[in-house]
């Protein structure tokens, strides 16, 4: 996860640079634990991240997406709740 994501997140999703900024530490910081690759079999890349954000509800702000998905992976496999953004000031439309 590098700059490129945070661009990528830039071009695919409304947001601001703070909420693009604590997706992709969220998403290092799952991506460095190597649990998705252990439960899913593959790597966390970038496009990976995108392609289940946009699975999200559209008037989730982008913390809220990702922690849609995290949610969705916490159901699934467990052990996905220390990667949901736990604090976020709000939306950020």
């Amino acid at each position: 996860m590098d700059q490129r994501f945070e661009r990528q997140l830039a071009e695919e999703f409304d947001g601001n640079a703070g909420a693009r900024r604590v997706v992709v530490r969220q998403a290092r910081d799952l991506a460095d634990s190597g649990q998705f690759g252990a439960d899913m079999g593959r790597e966390l890349t970038a496009d990976v991240v995108v392609d289940n954000l946009h699975d999200a509800p559209p008037d989730l702000s982008l913390p809220e997406k990702w922690n849609w998905w995290v949610g969705a992976l916490e159901l699934a496999y467990g052990g996905y709740d220390r990667f949901r953004v736990v604090r976020w000031a709000g939306r950020s439309d």
